[in-house]
């Protein structure tokens, strides 16, 4: 039976036709690697937005009443600095800064509030309280107790190694990176934190802004979720609610 089968007969193909196709394969492979490397720079640059004149207008107008509120302010008799025994604060912003003043801008950024819902300890001085008023309508701040501290540190507490965000829990870590300033685990830096030490600044440095999260009801209820917050400005001992609902 095997002899009966007909032998398969494979079809040659001439040189020239084979160098030709790999040619072309070669070209084709090259166009492919220099579209991907275009399309990657394009990705990397910000794309065009269209922007209607009414957000122009809008954007105009909200940074005009931020240059009138603290050239105001100015005029003003200083506010009055807390009581001795409120040395810390913490910050949580509640409100978008699209088109504010160049000079809310800084102070946000010097807060380290670049992103909405993300909070920080802040040291209560004269220059933190002016700082404060600067960004009052769109920041909350007020003074949280042991228990919040404690929460929002072993529950957010993350701190930059290189380009890595890595949180706090391991003791060893913390050692290795703080333990020259005396801060060798996690109630070290607690306690540093809260009681505003000698070491607060590098420790707070150390500390990545906390990145609070949003009520479930947030996307669709907006305004129910700025009621339940409530409003921005100094929240004194308010601020431990606050945390409990965006920690």
């Amino acid at each position: 039976m095997a002899e009966d089968e007909p032998k398969k007969v494979i079809k040659l193909v001439p040189e020239y036709l084979l160098k030709r196709r790999k040619a072309y394969q070669a070209i084709k492979a090259t166009q492919a690697k220099l579209a991907l490397l275009e399309k990657r720079k394009v990705c990397r640059g910000k794309p065009l937005k269209f922007k209607r004149l009414e957000d122009f207008m809008k954007d105009s107008h909200r940074k005009h009443r931020d240059d009138t509120r603290i050239q105001r302010s100015k005029n003003r008799p200083r506010t009055p600095l807390p009581p001795a025994k409120s040395k810390l604060a913490f910050a949580v912003r509640i409100r978008q800064i699209k088109g504010v003043s160049p000079k809310v801008m800084k102070v946000v950024q010097m807060m380290k509030l670049r992103k909405i819902f993300s909070g920080a300890f802040v040291r209560i001085n004269k220059t933190s309280v002016a700082m404060m008023k600067t960004v009052e309508p769109y920041v909350a701040w007020g003074f949280p107790n042991l228990k919040s501290v404690r929460e929002l540190i072993l529950k957010r507490g993350q701190t930059r190694i290189g380009k890595r965000r890595v949180p706090l829990t391991d003791n060893t870590f913390i050692e290795q990176h703080m333990g020259k300033h005396g801060i060798i685990c996690l109630e070290d830096l607690i306690h540093e934190i809260y009681s505003v030490g000698s070491g607060f600044r590098v420790a707070n440095n150390f500390l990545l802004p906390f990145r609070l999260s949003v009520a479930r009801h947030a996307a669709t209820d907006k305004a129910g979720l700025l009621k339940d917050l409530g409003n921005p400005g100094f929240r004194s001992t308010d601020i431990n609610t606050i945390i409990r609902q965006l920690n």
